[in-house]
């Protein structure tokens, strides 16, 4: 079995991030990803994800697998909501439901967190694995311009 384990983001190399940002295969299913990153944008993604835990108590993750980086997401509040994000590197894009299973686990266990919101790019194919967690959809929502999809999961 393979080890699944979340860590901050500033513990990442920041060209790690910036590499894994840059994957074309990664915008593919990221609307608000408009252009490459450089190194300033990359410093700017830890910092406003380091801000959160710092307001919330909570932010994004690096998720590791067996000690290495495959990709970051977590919890971030959305207004009175707590949204799941999870941007796995495309050689670990089969370990999406290990680590969200992971991650629910630490929702449910958290008292802060009484339902997670995933907001999803409609060019998402396959939904099936987070309905099969419970996620249920709840209608689509402009972000940024952007429409997404959006399922909800109640923890309590």
């Amino acid at each position: 079995m393979r080890e699944i384990t979340f860590a901050r983001l500033t513990s990442i190399d920041p060209a790690e991030i910036l590499a894994h940002m840059n994957d074309p295969r990664v915008a593919e299913h990221m609307p608000l990803l408009k252009s490459r990153w450089d190194e300033a944008a990359a410093a700017a993604f830890v910092a406003a994800k380091e801000e959160c835990w710092r307001r919330d108590g909570l932010g994004h993750w690096a998720f590791k697998v067996d000690g290495a980086y495959v990709g970051w997401g977590g919890f971030q509040k959305e207004g009175e909501e707590w949204d799941f994000a999870l941007v796995l590197k495309p050689d670990a894009f089969g370990l999406g439901a290990a680590i969200t299973r992971k991650a629910i686990k630490f929702a449910i266990a958290d008292p802060r967190i009484a339902s997670i919101m995933f907001l999803l790019a409609p060019t998402r194919r396959s939904l099936g694995g987070l309905e099969r967690l419970g996620a249920r959809p709840v209608g689509e929502v402009d972000y940024d311009g952007e429409t997404f999809l959006k399922y909800r999961l109640d923890t309590a």
